[in-house]
């Protein structure tokens, strides 16, 4: 193959005059990580609140939790951005689809929320299984000792569930930040982004995208060490992972 490599590629100065070529790729790392961080922040918010409903004895809370769960777990997520960046702002009412249509960072809201409501039903998912596991006699004695519903999910099964299910959350969550690259079909540049920027400048594909794939790995090293600590430390001895 005649290709001629060039790692030094990394020092020398972008067209964009923001540094060099591995400032534009740290600064779409850096975009990565907010957008994942905040998608990640509404999956588990909203998912946990569907996983509840779909719990819940109450046949309009379940049909509800089913439906979203439907809705966007079997949905590509490419569509999804599609319908909330140029679709949505269509339909609204003109002034709000004109707010849209001019909302500063545009891509970045779409990308996060996008992400978040699509990785909600995962979560959701994930959540229903682990209350599921619980033996029944946890609910029974919450409601012997007087609680109610919401308090015996806050202080007895949600405080389990979450515990058994944190490794599925971990690959939830690597999920997550691996579907923010996605977003570059709406503009949103990240890591991803910036990578084929950087081949489009240089012509040093190779270099590009070996330097993206690196730091993928990294971060999610870094993540899926961060969650075994949490694990160890919320483990409770002689059940699930406790020791």
């Amino acid at each position: 193959m005649n290709y001629n490599w060039n790692w030094k590629i990394f020092l020398e100065p972008n067209p964009m005059g923001t540094g060099t070529y591995l400032d534009l790729l740290l600064s779409g790392l850096v975009l990565t990580l907010k957008t994942a961080l905040l998608a990640w922040i509404i999956a588990l918010a909203v998912g946990s609140i569907v996983g509840v409903l779909r719990t819940l004895p109450s046949r309009g809370a379940y049909w509800f939790g089913f439906c979203w769960v439907e809705f966007f777990r079997n949905m590509p997520l490419l569509v999804q951005l599609f319908l909330w960046f140029f679709v949505l702002p269509e339909i609204l009412p003109r002034a709000a689809g004109l707010w849209l249509k001019q909302l500063p960072n545009a891509p970045f809201w779409t990308a996060a929320i996008g992400v978040g409501l699509f990785m909600s039903a995962r979560v959701a998912v994930q959540l229903q299984a682990g209350i599921g596991s619980l033996p029944r006699g946890q609910k029974m004695a919450a409601t012997a000792l007087g609680l109610t519903t919401v308090q015996g999910y806050r202080y007895v099964l949600l405080p389990m569930a979450f515990r058994i299910i944190l490794p599925p959350l971990t690959s939830e969550f690597l999920n997550t930040i691996k579907n923010t690259a996605v977003a570059i079909t709406i503009g949103l540049i990240e890591l991803t982004g910036q990578a084929r920027s950087m081949q489009e400048f240089s012509f040093q594909v190779f270099e590009a995208f070996t330097a993206a794939t690196i730091l993928y790995l990294l971060v999610n090293a870094v993540v899926v060490t961060a969650m075994r600590f949490l694990e160890r430390y919320v483990a409770i001895p002689g059940y699930i992972t406790g020791k």
